[in-house]
């Protein structure tokens, strides 16, 4: 939900604001990927765990982006210079922070809870993922120095919504892993991470004045639009080794998605500075989707055929 001016989206809209919906499928993706490389091994999916493992992925997204709405008022950065994000429900007004407080706490809550019942069935690892997961949604904009102040974002994002929700999915759900499931984890591990290179290229003048230290920040804007085009280019990469190694041509069904990548770059690398970059985050959005899909679709084919 995107909002430039001051006026106040209602409650029903402030909330929206601070959760962004349209971040949620940058969860959803990594799970669905995870869960068809599970099936492509084993032919089966236990749908309780799926469907934990979906609420798990989407709590933890919307913890990040609740953390991320508030840290980012407590240090004022909404009064220093001129952000051209998309805005912040607290720095706004439309929510107190006590208000957002109090939803983190009671959706910490019910992710420990969700956390035990997986623990219940699949054992002790699965704590040391959930918990991993939660600290990093809350230091991502929480704690003395949060993620977001270093140069180590789009790392993490690469790592929790690729690496470890891949491949952790997988686990959960048929206690295997295997190069495939590594290799659609780091696919999916670098749209993730592009989507945050979006933002902190956007942002980086005025992450600049507010101290914090980003790859876009530290490396400059020529830097950070060869990091999107590296992005942007190992999935496809991934998926043509994936084909390979399983010596199935379904595997590359993702690359009809290239020619649309290519042209995201292409705007990427030409945009207007300013709010125009919030269409090319949600651009990045839908193509991270439309890439788990297909994936895990060749995956499930793979498997049937």
């Amino acid at each position: 939900m995107q909002r430039n001016s001051s006026e106040h989206p209602g409650a029903q809209g402030a909330w929206l604001v601070a959760i962004r919906p349209a971040s949620l499928p940058l969860a959803l993706g990594p799970v669905v990927v995870g869960a068809a490389m599970g099936f492509a091994r084993t032919g089966s999916i236990p749908v309780t765990l799926f469907c934990m493992a979906v609420a798990g992925a989407l709590l933890m997204q919307i913890l990040t982006n609740l953390q991320n709405d508030i840290g980012f008022t407590d240090r004022g950065g909404e009064h220093i210079g001129q952000r051209k994000g998309l805005p912040r429900a607290t720095a706004r007004g439309w929510l107190s922070r006590q208000a957002v407080r109090l939803a983190i706490v009671l959706l910490c809550g019910v992710a420990v809870a969700l956390g035990l019942g997986m623990v219940m069935l699949r054992g002790w690892p699965v704590l040391a993922i959930g918990s991993a997961s939660l600290v990093a949604a809350l230091a991502y904009m929480g704690g003395p120095k949060p993620i977001a102040y270093t140069p180590l974002g789009e790392l993490t994002a690469f790592v929790f919504f690729g690496l470890v929700a891949v491949m952790g999915t997988d686990w959960l759900l048929t206690d295997q892993l295997s190069v495939v499931s590594a290799l659609s984890a780091a696919a999916i591990g670098c749209l993730s991470a592009a989507a945050l290179a979006v933002n902190n290229h956007r942002d980086r003048e005025h992450d600049a004045l507010v101290g914090r230290k980003t790859f876009a920040v530290l490396l400059g804007a020529r830097a950070s639009k060869r990091l999107m085009a590296a992005l942007l280019a190992c999935p496809f990469i991934m998926a043509l080794a994936m084909a390979g190694l399983q010596s199935q041509v379904v595997f590359l069904l993702p690359l009809m998605l290239a020619p649309a990548a290519k042209q995201l770059h292409w705007d990427f690398c030409e945009c207007p500075e300013g709010v125009a970059f919030n269409a090319i985050l949600f651009r990045v959005f839908r193509l991270e989707f439309r890439f788990a899909v297909m994936l895990a679709g060749a995956a499930v084919l793979s498997r049937v055929l």
